[in-house]
């Protein structure tokens, strides 16, 4: 058994929520990924944090970035389900599901049409 618990989460990548406590608290925004392990989710443009970046090619001075930090999963509380569930749930739908005759109602069917 792992050093950690997954636990099952009541959102995912992609749901609106709303932060309910916290520094942030009152804040919106899109789920952009759910650490289980850590119990912590990523927010757009909620918790703002300032990373310094080393020299490279793309920077090559090295720059101040903002990205976005962790919350814990437990200080948001879902507004909205994500696009992507419900696309795939009405991907579902679409699909009609072919109806099953018995044998002995089909037959039936089958004489009615050559009688006539």
């Amino acid at each position: 058994m792992p050093a950690y618990q997954l636990i099952k989460t009541h959102v995912h990548a992609g749901d609106l929520v709303k932060v309910i406590s916290g520094n942030h608290r009152g804040s919106e925004g899109k789920i952009l990924q759910v650490n289980r392990a850590k119990h912590q989710v990523i927010v757009e443009g909620v918790r703002l944090i300032k990373k310094h970046v080393r020299r490279s090619q793309e920077q090559p001075n090295g720059a101040i970035i903002e990205r976005e930090g962790p919350i814990h999963i437990s200080n948001v509380k879902l507004l909205q389900k994500g696009v992507r569930e419900a696309a795939a749930k009405e991907g579902k739908e679409a699909k009609p599901k072919a109806a099953k005759k018995p044998a002995a109602k089909k037959a039936k069917a089958e004489k009615a049409n050559k009688a006539e």
